[in-house]
């Protein structure tokens, strides 16, 4: 479905990265979104929606669609397609509704 175009010579390939996806380890290149990383690696689904369960995918690759949430590092709702892998990052595909922390939600009620 999705592989990358071998255009440069051995000799100017980027560094190769490793990065963990739910206990995996997945190769990147340095310089590769995770979005591009992960559909290479054969990732699909990124995730489901939370009413429907219904599957999404990268659809745009530039940041407007935001089929391509993943949690990187703790972090929720990171768009995949607008972050760069780095060496070590941990990737997990989400599932279900966002998780709401309780200190989130004890400060956000307002007014005391």
């Amino acid at each position: 479905m999705f592989k990358p175009i071998d255009a440069l010579p051995t000799a100017e390939l980027p560094a190769t990265l490793s990065i963990e996806l739910e206990g995996r380890i997945v190769t990147a290149s340095a310089g590769q979104t995770l979005a591009t990383a992960l559909l290479g690696a054969g990732v699909v689904p990124f995730r489901r929606t939370a009413v429907s369960s219904a599957p999404r995918a990268p659809l745009c690759l530039m940041g407007v669609c935001f089929d391509c949430l993943v949690e990187v590092d703790g972090a929720q709702n990171v768009q995949s397609c607008m972050v760069e892998v780095r060496q070590g990052m941990q990737v997990r595909l989400p599932t279900g509704a966002r998780r709401v922390d309780a200190t989130v939600s004890d400060t956000a009620g307002g007014a005391a």
